[in-house]
This record gives C-alpha cells, structure tokens and sequence, in this order.
C-alpha cells in the first residue's frame, strides 16, 4: 500500500511538474493594425509578456488550470477573455477599443509608436511633439478616411500648407511660411531637384505617412538650395513589410470616368517569421471635367525586411509611379496685369491639341539597417535613391508683347505654340547615424545623435525645337470665347536641341551632431551644429556655364529650449540657419563672387494638451530673414545680362494656430489657422513691403469625424472646410519684364475660396466598409496660377465611393 501511494505521489509530481503549456497571440485595434508593447497577463499570477513590434506575445511555463486572461496598451481600454489551458495556444487575439487619449503618431494614426522612419527626416529619436521643429505627421489612417488622392488633398490639414502651383495639373508645388515650392522627398531622397521646387506626382496606394517640417531644416536634411527650403520640407513615406499576415484590397470609381482599384498584402515569409514582405500597388485611369484631358496611372510599391536577430533589422524597398497626363493650362485672364478678369473657361474649350501629354516615370530605392547596440543604443544607416524621368510634348497658349517679340493680341485672342521638354534626375542619399536615447551623465540626460551623409545630384534638361507649318513663330491664333480646334497640324514636328540642353551635378558631405539635454523634469535644451562641404562639378545653363569645379562649405546651428511650467503645457523657442553655397560662384558687374547666401530662423510658440492628453493645442510664431540674395541682372526685356546682383532682404513672419485631438472617444477634430506676413524690403527689383507672388496672408482648416454608437454602430459622418485667402499672382517690379510681370504695374490678386468636403462610412464588420464621399460640394470656383502661364480652376464638385476589404 505504501508502495502504491510513493508511486502515485511521483506520477501526481512529474504530472505537475510537465502539464504546462504556452500561450501565443496577438494585439491588434479596432482597425486590425497590430499594437505594439501592449502587455498581456494572466489575473491573479505574475506571468505575463510584452507584445513585440509586430503585436504578438508568447508566455510560456503555464500551469494548466483556467485562466482569465487581460491585455492593455497606452490609449486603449484594457480587453480581457477567460481561457482554458490544457495544453498549448497559439490563436489568442485580442482587439482593443481606443480611448480618449492623444496618439503620439499625429493625426490618428497608430498609437505607441513613432511615425515609420521619422528619424530619416528629423535624424533625432523622438516624437513629432517632442521634436523642437515644428512636425506634423498624416498618417495612411487619416488618408484613407479622408478619401485623399493627391499630396494635396493630405497637406491642407497643416496649418500654412497650400498649394503653390500645379503647373497644368501634372505636378503638385507645395508652399508653405511663404516660401515656394518646398522640397518634396519620398524616404528622405529628393525625387525633383529643380531648385524652384516644380514638385512631382505620387501615388497614396504605398504612403505609410506624410511628414512635413515647418521652417528651416538645414541641421537635418543639408543645404538649401532651393527658393522653398527656408519653408520647411515634406517626406512621403512608403509602406513597408510586417511581420504578421494581413492587408486590403479597395475599389473606387467616381465623376468624370475614375475608375481606381488598389491592393496591399504583407506577411512573413518564413516559420521563424524573420523574413517578411509587402507589395502595394494600384491602376488609376480618370477623365476631367475639361473635355480632352484624361490620366492614367500604374503604381507598384513593393518591400522586403529581414529580421537575422532580435536587435537587427534590415529592410530593402523599392518605388514605382507611371504616369501620363493630358496637361492643361486652364484658363486666361482677359484683363490687362492688374486686373482680375480671369475668364471662366467653358469645359468643353481645351485650349491645346489631342496629342498633349506629359509622361513621367518615378524609381525610388532604399536599403535600410538598424542595429541595437544597447537598450539606450542604435545604429542606424541608409541608402536613397531617386531616378525621375520625364518627357512633354504640349502646347501653350500666350498673349504677345514681354520677351516674345510679338504684338499684344486684344480680348480672347491668343497665340498657339507648341514645345517638348525632357528631364532626367537622379538624387541618391547615404545616411549614418548613431543614436543614443535618455542616456544618463551625472544629473543630465541626453538624447542625441551624431551623423554622417553623403548626398548627390544630378540632372539634365533636353531641349527642343519647334518647326512650324509656316513662317510665323507659333501655330495659329485661337480665340478663348469660341469654340476651338485641337487638332494639331501635322506640319509640326520637334527635334532635340543640344545648344540650348542644360544640366547641373553636385555632391555634398555632411557632419550632423544633436544633443536633447534634460536639465530638470520641466527643462530640456537643444543644441546642433551641421558642417557641409559641397563641390559642384557640373553647372550648364542658358547664358552661363560653371569651369571645372568650385567647392564650398557652411556651418549651421541649431538652439533651442522646451520649458514645462505645468505639466501639459510646454514653451519653446528655437534659431536655426540655412546656407547655399551652390550660388557663391556667381559674380556681379565686376566680377567679384557675392558669396554664400543665408537665412536664419526664430521661432517661438506653446504646445499645450488638454483633457486628459485627448486635445492637442499649439500656437507658434516664426520669423525667417534672408539678405543679400544673389540675383539675376537682367535687361528690361528679361535678357540676362551675365552677371548678379546682391538681391536685398526678403521676410518672411506668422502666426500657426493647430488644434487636434479626439474630444470624444468618437469625435476627431483638426482644426487649423495660419496668419502670413511676407514682404521685400530692401530689394534692387521689387516694391518695398510688396509680397511675393502666391502668398496668402491668411489660410485655415477643418475637419471632424463622428463615429456612431449603439443603434447606428458602424456608420461615421465626415465633414471638412479649407479657406485659402487672396494672394498676388506674380511678383510687383520695379525694373524688369518676366512672364506676366510689367515693370511698375501692380499684379491682381487671386481670389479667396473656401472648399467643403463631406464623408461617410459604413463599417459592415471588421473587415468590409462602404464609403461615399463629395468634394467641393458647394461648387466653389477658384484659382491656382502660376503667374499667367498656368490659371488653373480647383476641381469642381466631384462625387465617388470607396469598397474596401481588410482581411
């Protein structure tokens, strides 16, 4: 008897000992995307774990027994499920509801994790509201309920943001704090390097997020060599792989012809999951209401990450956009340069031919490496790439008089020509960082960062000439008011043009240090410095050539301060500066160098958030100065006279109010004012106090969302409003002629508008949502012109439907 009982005592213990099982799952939210950090436990015990990066959790060691099981996350309502362990599982999901509270990705995207690939652009570890530039970052959440197709339809939701030009539709031109066309890049890589800032199109199928940094960003992203870089910069940032199975599949069709099927699948690879990928990709085909004009589009943006260890990642992506794009001038202004008449164009005139078309084809490249060296130590590097080539064979319609050398056409009539055009841009960017994060000396904690980069560009500009069907120097005359022919003469032909082909090459080798000094709990002190050595070795333009090479270099600060008075509200005040060393070749009269141009930046403001982290409140005043521009000399008639002058002093100064936050769990807001004062001062070539051209002194958003609850659960209504206010269409001269420019006439304003957006959504079930939507219900008419070259009316009302599918 004893006997039996030792023996079923060992078999009870060796039974205890091996009945243990593990537990696998994953945390997602409401919208199926994976939550990271979350922490899983079981009640009553001290087992437990932290979800990975990719939302799944494993606890091992598990007693058999029943269990109830919880998961939690920052801004999410804790989720729990009673669970029976008899042995291993491996399916447990949890999906948590969201709360109140603020994400830290900006504008209702994912929370708990800072924006994908952030640290390209700023190079400094932090969130956007830790940052002391200001940073807003559009998350894909927030472009897919908002319906938005184009760079602009996403940036109208910061404040200051508008559209500068878009250049008969086939491109978008951002400005922002006065300053046109800022730099657009994708990854971090300039994809045009046009130093007006002429813009590119891009596809929002593969855009993870959109990033846009306000003011100068000389300590991160180098020089500016651009008229826009003292505005600020906008990142387009692509998707990449997850380590978990899942993705979408949309269709959208709506006015005028749009037809727009999309597609995402990401998952791993692998048993291990160490190997993952994504593809995203969609066909885009639409008419307009301007008759004769269509686009069609074919986007694929596929990724691949690696994954050899738990503290190394590496990831490989790759970009593709083909498009083709009937361009369109738009209108005409019937009065003379300082009269607004522009005429309201019927939708069936087109004022150019059948054949118009611009083709673009867009490659970007990345391969990215990170490596956790420590918990308070990264590494972190990367290589950017862009190839942008494009070609254009479309007419223009003009007035006469100004460079062209003809007679000023009265009323609607205007003269036809005809060009082609081609670029190829390559830009590439090799980028190494060491990043370091609360790391403790003494009393101080730092966060900082210590880089390298290496960056290089290069592009080429063919010309073309034009042969016409008789001796006149442009096809025909057309009159605006009546009905107009679009067929092109078959006469006319173009041919290449190497004596008027231009192009440019340079590199550039950076050294950027950043340090985030904690001084106290309500105190932190920033401080940078960036050095820039840049040689160009290729400079070939119209009128004027660069010999061999010059080489130049600039160093530019960074200072800064956060101040925690309470505990929600922070003060900060910033100077930064931006230099282009690119001009310091050019010469005056003379021919002595005017040396490397500058600007620097102040900037000041609260950041403040309220009930209970759920509304973000910000003020900022900026002010931005640049002297002695180098400048073109040029004749009265526009000729360059092959020499420069010192340009004088430009300003640019505001006020940016932003308010964003959810102040129900199932209301969003976004809310925005921008108050803009740009003048010249002292200038050798416009008015004193005048603007520049296309800056509005006034501009704001908004935008809610409301989610119902209960007996209408799963329906969301959506409404936006966006004011763009009065802005002069060109430059006001005192001494020379440009396009649309008469020196000692004051240029017309363009005309405020104001655009209404309404949406709605139905949610079926977690997987299949119906949205419709109208833009510009109201049919408002307005304008964006890039001097008088381009009038372009804002889309009219336009209507459509989205079916997506998440699975």
């Amino acid at each position: 008897m004893k006997k039996t009982l030792a023996l079923l005592l060992v078999i009870s213990c060796i039974y205890t000992t091996y009945s243990q099982a593990t537990l696998k799952g994953i945390v997602k939210n409401e919208s199926n995307e994976i939550i990271p950090y979350a922490s899983v436990y079981l009640e009553g015990t001290k087992l437990g774990a932290s979800s990975k990066e990719d939302g799944t959790f494993v606890i091992e060691n598990i007693p058999f027994s029943t269990y109830n099981i919880i998961a939690s996350a920052v801004g999410y309502n804790q989720s729990s499920q009673s669970i029976v362990v008899n042995g291993d599982v491996n399916n447990i999901v949890f999906k948590l509801r969201t709360n109140t509270k603020l994400e830290e990705v900006e504008l209702f995207g994912t929370r708990n994790k800072r924006a994908e690939k952030l640290e390209t652009l700023t190079r400094l570890p932090l969130a956007p509201n830790e940052q002391l530039q200001s940073i807003s970052i559009l998350s894909h959440a927030l472009i897919d309920k908002q319906n938005a197709l184009t760079l602009r339809d996403v940036t109208k939701n910061v404040a200051g943001v508008y559209t500068f030009a878009t250049y008969g539709n086939i491109r978008e031109s951002m400005s922002l704090r006065g300053y046109r066309g800022i730099p657009i890049l994708k990854n971090g890589v300039r994809i045009n390097s046009d130093f007006r800032g002429i813009g590119v199109i891009t596809d929002m199928a593969g855009v993870d997020n959109i990033q846009v940094l306000k003011g100068v960003s000389a300590i991160s992203q180098g020089l500016g060599g651009d008229l826009g870089s003292a505005g600020g910069v906008i990142n387009i940032v692509t998707k990449t792989p997850k380590f978990y199975e899942g993705g979408e599949v949309t269709f959208r069709t709506g006015s005028f012809g749009m037809v727009r099927p999309t597609f995402d699948f990401y998952g791993p690879l692998d048993k291990k999951e160490t190997i993952a990928f994504r593809v995203a990709g969609a066909y885009d085909r639409a008419d307009s209401y301007r008759s004769k004009v269509n686009s069609e589009r074919f986007y694929m943006n596929p990724s691949l990450a690696w994954k050899p260890n738990d503290k190394t990642n590496i990831v490989l992506e790759m970009d593709y956009t083909d498009d083709s794009i009937t361009p369109d001038q738009g209108t005409v202004n019937l009065g003379d340069y300082a009269t607004n008449d522009i005429y309201r164009l019927p939708n069936t005139n087109f004022l150019g031919f059948d054949s118009d078309r611009n083709n673009s084809i867009n490659k970007t490249y990345a391969i990215r490496f990170e490596r956790e060296i420590s918990d308070n130590l990264s590494l972190k590097a990367g290589l950017f790439s862009s190839h942008l080539e494009t070609y254009a064979e479309t007419s223009y319609v003009f007035q006469g008089g100004g460079r062209s050398g003809l007679d000023v056409l009265p009323g609607g009539q205007r003269y036809r020509d005809y060009y082609a055009d081609g670029r190829l841009d390559k830009n590439s960017v090799l980028q190494i960082d060491l990043l370091g994060k609360d790391i403790q000396t003494g009393s101080l904690k730092h966060t900082f960062q210590v880089g390298v980069d290496y960056r290089n560009t290069e592009f080429d500009n063919t010309a073309y000439t034009t042969s016409y069907p008789d001796t006149n120097p442009y096809i025909d005359i057309i009159d605006v008011t009546q009905p107009i022919s679009n067929v092109l003469p078959g006469a006319v032909s173009v041919a290449p043009n190497p004596d008027r082909a231009t192009g440019s090459k340079t590199k550039s080798y950076g050294f950027t240090i950043q340090d985030k000094i904690t001084l106290t709990g309500w105190a932190d002190v920033f401080l940078g410095l960036r050095y820039t050595s840049l040689e160009r070795t290729k400079g070939n333009f119209i009128g004027r050539s660069l010999t061999g090479s010059k080489r130049d270099d600039a160093i530019n600060p960074l200072l800064g301060f956060n101040i925690k008075p309470i505990k929600n509200v922070i003060i900060f005040g910033s100077y930064a500066s931006s230099s282009n060393p690119m001009t310091s070749f050019y010469r005056d009269v003379n021919g002595n160098e005017l040396g490397t141009e500058r600007w620097d930046q102040f900037e000041t403001g609260v950041k403040s958030t309220w009930l209970d982290n759920a509304l973000r409140f910000n003020v900022t005043y900026f002010s931005t100065s640049s002297k002695n521009l180098n400048l073109e000399a040029l004749d009265t008639d526009g000729t360059f006279l092959g020499y420069y002058l010192k340009g004088g002093e430009d300003t640019r100064s505001g006020v940016e109010i932003e308010l964003i936050g959810r102040v129900l769990p199932n209301l969003e807001i976004i809310a925005g004012y921008s108050y803009l004062d740009a003048r010249y001062k002292d200038h050798v070539s416009y008015y004193y106090n005048s603007s520049p051209l296309n800056t509005p002194k006034n501009t704001a958003n908004f935008w809610t969302r409301y989610g119902f609850k209960n007996t209408l659960e799963g329906l969301s209504l959506g409404a936006g409003v966006y004011y763009l206010g009065k802005r002069p269409h060109n430059v006001w001269s005192r001494n020379y002629t440009h396009t649309g420019v008469v020196p000692g006439v004051k240029p017309f304003d363009l005309k405020a508008y104001t655009t209404v957006n309404i949406q709605s959504s139905y949610q079926f079930n977690s997987k299949l949502s119906l949205d419709v939507f109208a833009n510009n219900v109201f049919n408002e008419l307005g304008y964006n012109a890039y001097r008088t070259v381009y009038i372009n009316r804002i889309s009219p009302a336009t209507f459509g439907t989205t079916l997506r599918y998440k699975f």
